[in-house]
């Protein structure tokens, strides 16, 4: 192929990946949500079967008519399971469906012999099997944990909607039953056993039925996925950690984030040259990237390329978050994707860095009055610290971290002192309470070695841990302190940090990230107009939960460089999913299973 032609062939690919999702799947997933709605309207309110409305909904497919009403809710429900599937473009939710669509159109013929009915369900299956090729998205990651989930969901669900299938029939019930005998009769119901409540007519057979189905459809559904093969997510394999090490021996100099590529509860994907690499994480069906590729920036390409047909092989949204301008560009020309300015990063230059002045007064004082309280500070290496040591230093940060979930994601390496990872940095605080003190006093006036330090984690007071930014750079990876100790424990260390660096070779220190950090300065700044100054205001709000201005505050007391970071997103209407899946990643947001169901 000429040079001429292989250009135009890359850009036509790049145009057809930068324009937005075929219309079919989402048109059939708003078909099947919209149909789905109208079966179950149809199965549990006696009203909506004798209205104008109803006309409509007995020949649209699955709409099985009041004298099935089980079958209404079942083909509903199955019909709402399926339509993000579709709007996916899952294959197992095409397959569904296409199961599915004849099978309603036999129980319409079979009960009320609806022709019209049979030929939209025929036509809808015909625009199924005729754009089979947009539903090819392979399966997300997944374990049989999910099964218990559904069964959670899915039953509570079936719980809710069978108390409006039995309270929709007041008129019908026999006596004046309580609450109690609604929700017994409910629960009676879901596992296919007649309750308390009697009615007259044939509504008793109505409400049992459909109560049965419900109930059976989160059985199956249950079972289902308890016994179907697993799908585990992605996660770093020796080999893929070893060329990631590497990729960054040779570049990991250019991004301050590329070390955080490492953690292992990430996937990998890697350029045709071998080159560059993407790693990524998949959250609620957002494919998101941190920080820059790994590797060469001439590879980068190829590597996005694996990256975005990843993302189109599962219909995975792809993003990415607090990538660099430089990434930034390289993956909106590459991929047609948007990009929007997330935040900055914090970088202090070492050889720029002086506690005199007025702008460090406070800083300077506060260092100060905890060195006189009696507080010292060691930073080194982790391959310089003993293992009894570093024991101490992993039971610490473990237990000083406030939260039953380890949060970061794109600025954060999930584990302290593993041998791969000896070049890290850590900064410690120590202070020893009066009682040791003393112990050690008088075991030195009586000529005895010094006493150990009571306590599981001895004298230390608090922890920071950083990450290689290539050879002459370390990157903060978390701050952990005791509760008890005084306050400046963080502000301690770093100071600490920044004065060790020139003798291990540190040129220049990446703080944390501090988001919407020019929003935040501008907005207070005179002459901010209203919609800044409200923006500022909703971004301090937020700040009691997520310490957006707190750490904004935080990294300007050492008056850094402030580095622009960016999140790559495909449209504005997946922002919010895209934010959401964020903020899982990091921690902030957490699904999670009840503790008592929780594997061990």
């Amino acid at each position: 192929m000429s040079g001429g032609a292989a250009a135009a062939s890359r850009t036509f690919r790049r145009t057809v990946r930068g324009t937005g999702p075929e219309k079919v799947p989402s048109l059939v997933a708003a078909a099947c949500t919209f149909v789905g709605l109208l079966d179950i309207a149809a199965g549990v309110f006696p009203r909506f079967r004798h209205s104008h409305f109803h006309a409509l909904a007995e020949v649209l497919p699955g709409a099985l008519g009041p004298f099935a009403a089980a079958l209404a809710l079942s083909a509903g429900v199955l019909l709402l399971l399926l339509a993000h599937g579709l709007k996916r473009r899952k294959r197992r939710a095409w397959r569904a469906a296409v199961v599915l669509l004849p099978a309603g159109a036999v129980a319409q013929f079979t009960y009320r012999h609806s022709i019209v009915g049979v030929l939209i369900a025929a036509l809808l299956l015909a625009l199924l099997l005729r754009h089979r090729g947009e539903f090819a998205a392979l399966p997300d990651p997944r374990s049989r944990w999910r099964a218990l989930a559904n069964f959670f969901l899915l039953g509570t669900f079936s719980l809710g909607l069978g108390t409006v299938i039995v309270a929709t029939h007041p008129h019908k019930v026999i006596g004046d039953p309580s609450l109690a005998d609604y929700l017994t009769h409910v629960v009676y119901g879901l596992f296919g056993v007649e309750g308390p409540l009697a009615y007259t007519g044939r509504t008793s057979w109505t409400v049992g039925y459909s109560l049965g189905a419900l109930g059976m459809l989160t059985a199956l559904t249950t079972v289902y996925l308890a016994f179907r093969p697993e799908h585990p997510a992605a996660r770093l394999t020796e080999d893929d950690e070893t060329r990631l090490r590497a990729l960054l021996d040779r570049h990991g100099a250019r991004d301050s984030l590329g070390h955080f590529a490492l953690r292992r509860d990430k996937g990998v994907v890697f350029s045709p040259s071998g080159k560059a690499a993407v790693t990524y994480r998949v959250v609620s069906g957002v494919m998101l990237a941190s920080g820059d590729p790994i590797g060469d920036v001439e590879a980068w390409p190829g590597a996005i390329e694996r990256f975005m047909d990843e993302a189109r092989k599962h219909s995975w949204t792809p993003a990415v978050m607090g990538c660099s301008e430089t990434g930034g560009e390289v993956w909106t020309r590459e991929t047609g994707l948007d990009a929007l300015e997330l935040g900055d990063e914090a970088v202090v230059d070492v050889m720029d860095f002086s506690l005199t002045g007025r702008a460090m007064r406070n800083v300077r004082q506060m260092v100060k009055r905890i060195e006189r309280s009696g507080y010292t500070t060691r930073v080194r290496r982790v391959r310089d610290l003993d293992e009894a040591e570093l024991a101490r230093v992993q039971r610490a940060a473990a237990d000083w971290r406030g939260a039953d979930n380890e949060r970061g994601f794109s600025m954060a390496l999930g584990r302290i002192g593993d041998p791969a990872d000896g070049d890290c940095l850590i900064a410690t605080a120590h202070k020893k309470d009066a009682e040791a003190a003393r112990s050690t006093s008088d075991r030195a006036a009586a000529g005895e070695g010094p006493a150990e330090v009571p306590g599981p984690y001895g004298d230390l007071k608090a922890v920071l841990h950083f990450v290689p930014w290539g050879r002459n750079g370390v990157s903060l990876d978390l701050m952990r302190r005791d509760r008890t100790a005084d306050p400046g424990m963080n502000e301690l260390l770093i100071v600490a940090a920044l004065k060790a660096a020139p003798e291990l070779g540190i040129t220049r220190v990446s703080l944390n990230f501090a988001m919407f950090r020019s929003a935040l300065a501008r907005g207070e700044r005179l002459g901010a107009g209203p919609v800044l100054r409200t923006w500022r205001g909703l971004l301090v709000f937020l700040s009691r939960w997520f310490q957006i201005e707190s750490l904004y505050r935080f990294n300007a007391k050492f008056r850094p460089r402030w580095e622009p970071r960016f999140v790559i997103f495909r449209s504005t209407r997946d922002l919010p999913r895209i934010g959401i899946a964020a903020m899982r990643a990091e921690g902030f947001v957490t699904l999670a299973l009840p503790r008592f169901v929780r594997p061990a």
